[in-house]
């Protein structure tokens, strides 16, 4: 928990990648721990690869969802331009998550600008608390791609350190049952990747 009592955890990510069930699973963890919880979503061209972002600030007592600049402790990123695009929310001594994918936006497809190279490395000589993990490849280990948003739920959750049995219950009340195995899999999965 930050000094001020209050924790900030901004996740980002593209259109699809399962930014609001991540969100929603760490609300839930975090009620389970006693904290009142707010959440803000911004869905932006979602359904056309834009950009959401979600803000979840958890403590003893919340007035607002939102995060200004330079707040977050944590931010969970989905995608690697997602976190150079927003690092500047990130306080002095917070944490940065990256899912090492690259997720090529409309201009680029164009051919209209370049995807930036680097960009684990320039977060990295910016941030030092930097995690950059291949949630991708840890997900189809368990035989689903769309499971890498619950992989990285799995390197949140244990840095932040919430009990597992707790993670997992708030697997079991916010994922449909018929995808439930897989993603306790891939919570698994990221819970014990290296960092």
């Amino acid at each position: 928990m930050a000094s001020s009592g209050v924790t900030n955890i901004l996740i980002v990510g593209v259109g699809g990648q399962g930014t609001i069930l991540a969100s929603r699973i760490l609300s839930s963890l975090a009620q389970q721990e006693g904290h009142d919880v707010k959440v803000s979503e911004i869905h932006g061209m979602a359904q056309r690869g834009g950009s959401v972002v979600t803000q979840v600030r958890m403590g003893k007592k919340v007035f607002s969802p939102l995060i200004a600049e330079g707040q977050a402790d944590i931010i969970l990123s989905f995608e690697r331009l997602e976190a150079l695009r927003w690092m500047q929310y990130l306080k002095n001594g917070g944490t940065m998550i990256i899912n090492d994918q690259a997720i090529e936006p409309v201009p680029v497809l164009l051919g209209l600008q370049e995807y930036p190279g680097n960009i684990i490395d320039r977060i990295r000589s910016r941030i030092p608390d930097t995690i950059a993990i291949d949630a991708l490849a840890l997900a189809r280990k368990c035989g689903n791609d769309k499971s890498s948003n619950v992989v990285l739920m799995g390197v949140l959750a244990r840095k932040m350190g919430f009990a597992k049995e707790k993670c997992i219950k708030s697997l079991e009340e916010k994922v449909p049952a018929k995808f439930l195995e897989l993603n306790k899999q891939a919570f698994e999965e990221g819970w014990n990747a290296e960092i």
